[in-house]
């Protein structure tokens, strides 16, 4: 029998869940009844590379320069014609796109070049908190256009369903799937080696009786780390007489501007912006607690992965963030743009180290029985083939 081909679009291969999600399903489709392609555009500035992941799964990816993230007229017309080019020479039984940008191109050189089907999925969504109020609407006019030639339109949780289907009025239309994301979360779940989290203590200089802090991603508007620092300043308002550190970890636009601010708030001795670093299972494994403030998630990475390290969380209620955190059980689930709330969940954890523990463990059977990288990637595959034999039909 004859593979099916799956030639797979991202917009760059730069940290976070969809270029994890991309490679895994390149390299973990069944070989012997998929053959998989995976075609990727340019980093922007300031953007962590995940490019190594890739080639430690055996997959290199078909670089188109010309695809990015920011929009460009002559780049975007010109990616869409190599991509097209590529479709008509390939020839894929299926075309499935990752990330906005390359939903966009990917979607209308498939179309274009008659591929018998078109899957997007969203990873998050930019209908809210992103750009200006007319760049969003003139994104949701677009998306709703793709819409009708895509076949399936894949979301990761339930109020992203909800809010897709809001948005690009589907309400009634057999058009989305939900299909949670996987991951390969051996690295932590497995090693639990209290003296790396020591030594990598020891590295930043912090303190191994410290309360350590966590936050992790992108140093974007969207991921709102003023909060965070907010937070940080309420917290070291009070003397509790414990030690109390805070580490930023990523890269993106706004790191100066948030190292200005944390001068401002006076907390600049208390914090630490690591960068982007590959050792990430050690530091969930330094941290006590693990925080995320965003205004739009779809369904947060580094949350998965702090439950999957036994870490308490504390997190905005955005997007998909409560279906990944169970509130009161493994972490807090708090209203956006709480500073008083959110300081006083992380305060409760920082006073209940029993509390800390109990819902670390607790996440973390529970990250590892719902986001396991099999189960998403039997869901894509079935989707698949589901797809193809309707066209048959």
């Amino acid at each position: 029998m004859e593979r099916i081909k799956v030639l797979r679009v991202i917009t760059r291969m730069n940290i976070g869940g969809p270029a994890r999600q991309a490679i895994l399903l390149s390299a973990g489709l069944n070989k012997n009844r998929f053959l998989s392609l995976l075609v990727s555009g340019t980093l922007g500035r300031n953007e962590g590379d995940m490019s190594y992941l890739a080639q430690e799964n055996g997959i290199e990816p078909l670089v188109i320069p010309e695809l990015q993230r920011e929009v460009h007229i002559i780049g975007d017309i010109i990616s869409f014609y190599k991509l097209f080019r590529l479709i008509k020479k390939e020839k894929p039984d299926v075309v499935h796109t990752h990330t906005a940008k390359a939903g966009t191109i990917g979607r209308l050189a498939a179309r274009f070049a008659g591929v018998p089907v078109i899957i997007h999925t969203f990873h998050g969504h930019i209908f809210h908190s992103y750009f200006s109020s007319f760049k969003t609407s003139l994104f949701l006019l677009i998306e709703k256009a793709l819409a009708k030639i895509t076949d399936d339109i894949v979301v990761i949780s339930e109020r992203q369903n909800g809010e897709i289907k809001r948005y690009l009025n589907l309400n009634g239309k057999e058009k989305t799937i939900l299909i949670p994301l996987g991951f390969d979360l051996n690295r932590f779940l497995n090693d639990f080696e209290k003296d790396k989290s020591y030594s990598l203590r020891r590295e930043l200089g912090i303190p191994k009786d410290a309360i350590l802090i966590g936050t992790v991603g992108r140093l974007t508007a969207v991921k709102n780390y003023r909060m965070f620092l907010e937070v940080a300043k309420e917290i070291k308002k009070r003397d509790y007489g414990k030690i109390i550190k805070f580490l930023v970890v990523g890269d993106g636009e706004l790191k100066k501007e948030l190292i200005a601010l944390s001068n401002r708030l006076g907390i600049q001795d208390d914090i630490i912006f690591t960068g982007w670093r590959k050792d990430i299972d050690s530091l969930y494994r330094a941290l006590d607690i693990v925080t995320l403030t965003s205004l739009n998630e779809g369904t947060p990475v580094s949350l998965i992965e702090a439950l999957a390290s036994a870490k308490a969380v504390v997190a905005t209620d955005v997007g998909g963030v409560s279906e990944v955190v169970e509130n009161g059980k493994s972490g807090f689930v708090v209203p956006l743009n709480d500073i008083n709330a959110f300081s006083e969940a992380v305060l409760t954890l920082i006073n209940d180290e029993e509390r800390r523990k109990r819902f670390g463990i607790y996440g973390r059977e529970f990250v590892k029985s719902r986001y396991s990288k099999d189960k998403l990637i039997s869901a894509i595959e079935n989707l698949y083939e589901k797809e193809l034999q309707r066209k048959l039909l």
